[in-house]
């Protein structure tokens, strides 16, 4: 009897390890099983962020006239609800990405086109370069300036939209933001496109080599 009880217990210790064995790799299989999904939601949340980058440049960022990418930017800057809209915005000129303190006349009509395009969606944009008289002389009457000297010494608590370009093979990418004043921070920022598809973008720039010339003389 002895005999039979002790069978019997080696058979249940037996079967108890096996299932124990079994359930161990259920367990692991399991985990690995859920490893996986995991993996594979982040591997398909990154598809649709870069779907939708794709999307974006196709649609938004890439435009193929410079009037399309002004609007462009101005569009995006406003779709971001940190910014108030009626705070006062001064919009400085786009600068050369290599050099903050150099512009052409390329920012400068980037610039101003921004003053139109944010005014025109209800952003409150001042005009900061307004003298503090209307000069006049024989030739017209002027109130922007560009003298320090004739200008308020002082703005008020303010954005500032910033801008930059970068001139590249085939097209010009432009990059802004929306700064606040007081803190630094930046409240927006918005990138377009702009492309020309000229092979050479002197036109734009107006810095065009002049034509090679050369001498006539009286053969000796």
């Amino acid at each position: 009897m002895l005999k039979n009880f002790a069978k019997a217990c080696i058979a249940t210790v037996t079967v108890s390890l096996l299932f124990t064995g079994c359930l161990s790799k259920y367990n692991n299989a399991s985990a690995n099983d859920d490893s996986v999904k995991r993996e594979d939601t982040k591997v398909q949340v990154t598809k649709g962020y870069l779907k939708i980058a794709e999307d974006q440049q196709m649609n938004i960022t890439n435009q193929s006239t410079l009037e399309g990418s002004i609007n462009s930017l101005a569009t995006q800057m406003m779709r971001n609800k940190k910014m108030d809209t009626r705070k006062p915005v001064l919009i400085t000129s786009f600068v050369r990405l290599d050099n903050f303190k150099k512009t052409t006349e390329f920012g400068r009509i980037v610039s101003e086109s921004m003053i139109n395009e944010m005014s025109n969606r209800g952003f409150n944009v001042i005009e900061y370069r307004g003298q503090m008289a209307v000069s006049i002389n024989e030739k017209g009457e002027y109130f922007i300036s560009r003298n320090p000297y004739k200008l308020k010494d002082q703005i008020p608590n303010t954005y500032v939209v910033v801008g930059t370009y970068s001139r590249q093979f085939g097209k010009v990418m432009l990059n802004a933001r929306v700064i606040d004043n007081i803190t630094g921070r930046i409240i927006s920022s918005a990138r377009a496109t702009y492309l020309h598809n000229r092979r050479n973008d002197c036109i734009i720039f107006k810095d065009c080599k002049p034509a090679r010339t050369i001498r006539i003389i009286q053969e000796k």
